[in-house]
């Protein structure tokens, strides 16, 4: 996108956030508090939403070969921290992720793992989409003998309003090849990530 266009965009989402704060604190005049909103608002969005800018491809693209060994075990990179947003509401919900796959002929670096949920979870979501889009990506781009995507979060949608319950939380899970047909393989990666 050309600059000159950006900024025109950047200055209209802008001006629609002053008009949100006008509606939500009536007034002449935005107050001193709130006076800058927009552009701080705007700016955050730019990076909680940064994911949609990224393809999972360049991502998953760097791979280790098996030379010389056959790596046919559980790789698994637990505890993710996960930030995202409701596309119902528009509010956070945040957690952990845990990310395993069974490698065929190839690895990845772990960080990878982390920067593919990165990337997902910066986009408006709903939880039960975000798991299965990092194990179809896995799936995809790797081709494993299996994986399995467990996420837990807390939904600010129902902490902060509606049935206003804060204690609660939200698990999903997404399971592929060896983890959805073999019991034993299941259950080896509910135990680690408890």
């Amino acid at each position: 996108m050309d600059p000159e266009r950006y900024q025109r965009r950047r200055a209209y989402a802008e001006n629609l956030i002053e008009e949100v704060l006008r509606e939500i604190e009536p007034g002449a005049d935005l107050r001193a508090g709130i006076k800058d909103t927009p552009r701080r608002v705007v700016k955050s969005w730019l990076e909680l939403f940064s994911g949609y800018g990224q393809d999972p491809k360049t991502v998953l693209g760097t791979t280790f070969e098996q030379e010389g060994y056959d790596y046919n075990q559980m790789v698994l990179c637990k505890d993710i921290e996960m930030y995202s947003t409701c596309e119902h509401h528009m509010l956070p919900f945040v957690g952990k992720a845990h990310v395993a796959y069974i490698p065929s002929d190839k690895v990845v670096g772990l960080s990878k793992l982390a920067r593919l949920v990165e990337i997902f979870a910066r986009r408006l979501q709903i939880q039960e989409k975000l798991t299965e889009q990092i194990a179809q990506a896995i799936e995809e781009h790797l081709k494993p003998r299996g994986v399995a995507v467990l996420i837990q979060s807390q939904h600010f949608c129902m902490c902060a309003r509606g049935v206003g319950k804060q204690q609660s939380s939200m698990v999903t899970s997404a399971l592929r090849g060896a983890f959805a047909n073999n019991a034993e393989t299941r259950a080896e990666f509910f135990n680690l990530v408890k």
